[in-house]
């Protein structure tokens, strides 16, 4: 059947003059055509249908004129636009523009301008096909597929997908997640037994014990003999923001003040900063701690060759014990009467190492979520290890260490970013035992952007598998016993540093969102649910107010596997971010009770002018100056959490993963998961209204 022509509406759009013909033809192709117009417009059929056919020509050709020149016009516009885009990648605001900016110009500019050339060309194809007359279904030059044909060619396809998947892509994955869900449970065995042993521990009050007497003198200024030497460094790089808080802290330390020395070991690049920590020295040196300040002028190694340096000093020989702070921590004044103590009558002991404490935990959705791990980190793992094998990774600060056993150990070494575990493997083959205080807390900051900690786990992540390359050969040849060589091989390094990245990455961030498309390797419920559910719950206990955070913790952990496991492969195979040291991006967050101590501190200070008074004119000149560079100088600007696509994209596919297997399975799971979906839709909304606050 013919399609129905009404071209008269074209040109006849005034009035309708005349009364309406219906011609029926005899063609049985076509069934009636109407034509609207005056009667003396039709003398004879023949001659009406030559008129009719000559003014659509004429109609046809006008809009084809008309399109043509809108064409025409759309692409000059489009042209006018790529040359500005140009002028202000190249041009724009007198600004000189990189050679690399001028590529990625240049590449947008060749999609545009392929982008348009395409459209163009479509468009030329549509002219010559309504030229050829492809329009009309009935052009015998034309094949039209029928929907049955359709159908049976999407069938086919359809088919041949799932028998490939079948065959060669569902086995491929669920080999890949047997062994994966094999590595899942071996870590969650591991787990489960520190559970039970911090369980045990707390059970039977299991604390390390002082041989003797603990040094209770309250005076400070007295000299004591039965004190020993101490050696306090504290290690900081361009840390404008924590360096008066943490000197401060140390120099509050009560300890004989002939039998203690303080160490700055500053590596700042920045002379205003130099200038304000010297100021902040000689403010205490004034008071008569005693106190210096080293700065390098070969900056190498990071915070290992700064150490290194520092040790290397000629007066380090008169000291017995070195206590290690960053420049965020904030001892309590009896951190060394609590520590220093259980290296008498132990000559065996060659680290005591503290607890950290947070004071900006409840800061933020991140910050809460840091402290659940570090919690599980210190009550769990550090304890555990430390009661029943008398062996841990070394944190890096807040800790206490024999100077002998550093000396015996081969001393700091630069070859990785993890300089802390390095000694701690290195003192452990040599037969040196280590406690863990988790009753003695030290003040520090967790980082509170997620630039921040991604940049501090990329380098806890990394630098552990690095290590491991170097140390397995001494490993492997050290005289200590087979069970202390197969804890350090198999489960300090290989389960807890290789395999739990490894099977975080592959079973929650390749496999589970596969199973969506793949549903022949799907997953079981308890690998999806329960198993992870038990080992927040178990991950979550040493902090118990967290427990809100369960949900968003999984998640979170989930998505941040991608940034452990790109590490762990970096570190593994000595790729070139492996040996990267970024400085943890510092607020300078203080508690409430430092607030008031600075307060009284500040208050005894303008109430003692004879300290100032002790000094000489050039030396009040100097703290003046340094005093003015410090109130001048501008203050931290807190930076708000950026949000990453990739992360929030990654755990909302997760949890799409997780809602077609908790769908397929009983009404509770359903709940359960519904409960999942609407805490983390207020997870979103707290990080989106935190950037945006």
């Amino acid at each position: 059947m013919a399609p129905r022509l009404d071209f008269s509406e074209w040109w006849a759009k005034g009035s309708k003059k005349g009364a309406p013909v219906v011609v029926k033809m005899e063609n049985p192709n076509y069934s009636v055509v109407e034509i609207n117009g005056p009667d003396a417009a039709f003398q004879s059929v023949e001659k009406s249908r030559g008129k009719n056919a000559k003014q659509v020509r004429w109609v046809l050709l006008l809009k084809a004129h008309r399109a043509v020149g809108c064409v025409a016009w759309i692409a000059s516009l489009f042209w006018a636009l790529l040359g500005t885009i140009k002028q202000r990648l190249i041009f724009g605001q007198g600004v000189t523009v990189a050679s690399e900016k001028m590529v990625r110009g240049k590449v947008l500019l060749k999609i545009i301008r392929a982008f348009l050339l395409s459209s163009l060309a479509i468009l030329a194809f549509e002219v010559v096909a309504y030229l050829k007359g492809w329009h009309y279904f009935e052009s015998a030059n034309l094949h039209i597929l029928r929907t049955s044909d359709l159908q049976g060619l999407l069938h086919t396809v359809y088919v041949a997908w799932l028998t490939f998947r079948a065959d060669y892509i569902a086995p491929l994955i669920q080999s890949l997640s047997k062994f994966c869900v094999v590595l899942f449970l071996i870590q969650s065995l591991d787990r489960m037994i520190l559970c039970l042993g911090c369980f045990w521990i707390k059970y039977k009050k299991i604390k390390p014990k002082i041989d003797g007497d603990a040094m209770k003198s309250d005076d400070n200024e007295a000299p004591g003999s039965e004190y020993p030497m101490v050696l306090v460094q504290i290690p900081m790089c361009n840390e404008r923001e924590v360096y008066e808080q943490s000197i401060s802290a140390v120099c509050q330390i009560t300890w004989p003040k002939d039998r203690i020395l303080i160490q700055v070991l500053d590596d700042s690049n920045d002379e205003s900063i130099q200038c304000l920590i010297k100021s902040e020295i000689a403010k205490w040196s004034q008071r008569g701690v005693n106190i210096i300040y080293r700065h390098r002028t070969i900056r190498t190694g990071y915070k290992a060759g700064n150490l290194k340096s520092a040790m290397c000093c000629e007066y380090v020989k008169d000291y017995e014990f070195v206590a290690i702070f960053d420049a965020d921590f904030q001892p309590n004044p009896d951190f060394l009467k609590l520590t220093v103590p259980h290296f008498k009558n132990n000559p065996e002991l060659g680290l005591v190492q503290a607890r950290w404490a947070f004071v900006n935990k409840d800061e933020n959705l991140l910050t809460r979520l840091q402290n659940i791990n570090l919690c599980f980190h210190f009550e769990v793992e550090q304890q555990v290890n430390g009661v029943f094998l008398n062996f841990f990774g070394f944190n890096g600060t807040a800790g206490v260490w024999r100077i002998k056993a550093l000396e015996e150990s081969g001393g700091w070494l630069e070859r990785t970013t993890v300089e802390d575990m390095d000694i701690a493997v290195r003192a452990h083959l040599n037969g040196w035992k280590f406690i863990f205080l988790n009753d003695v807390r030290v003040l520090c900051e967790l980082p509170e952007s997620y630039e921040a900690y991604r940049k501090q786990q990329h380098r806890w992540h990394s630098g552990p598998m690095q290590l491991f390359r170097l140390c397995l050969p001494a490993i492997l040849t050290s005289k200590i016993a087979i069970w202390k060589k197969a804890n350090l091989i198999l489960l300090f390094f290989l389960l807890r540093k290789l395999i739990l990245p490894f099977y975080s990455f592959m079973l929650f961030c390749i496999i589970l969102p596969l199973t969506m498309f793949v549903p022949e390797a799907e997953l079981p419920m308890w690998v999806i649910c329960y198993v992870p559910v038990l080992m927040s719950f178990l991950n979550i206990l040493p902090a118990p107010k967290s427990f809100p955070f369960i949900v968003p913790y999984l998640l979170f952990e989930n998505t941040m596997s991608v940034t452990k496991f790109n590490a762990m492969v970096s570190g593994l195979f000595q790729l070139g971010s492996s040996y990267e040291w970024v400085v943890t991006k510092k607020a300078g967050r203080s508690s409430e009770s430092d607030l008031l101590a600075a307060a009284e501190r500040d208050a005894k200070t303008t109430n003692q002018p004879q300290i100032v008074r002790g000094a000489s004119e050039s030396e009040l000149g100097e703290l003046n100056q340094l005093k003015e560079q410090k109130e001048a100088a501008a203050k931290p600007i807190k930076k708000v959490n950026k949000i990453y696509r990739k992360e929030l994209a990654l755990a909302f596919l997760l949890l799409t993963a997780s809602l077609r297997s908790l769908l397929s399975a009983q009404g509770v799971h359903f709940y359960f998961l519904l409960f999942q979906g609407v805490t983390f839709l207020l997870v979103g909304l707290d990080l989106i209204g935190e950037q945006m606050s």
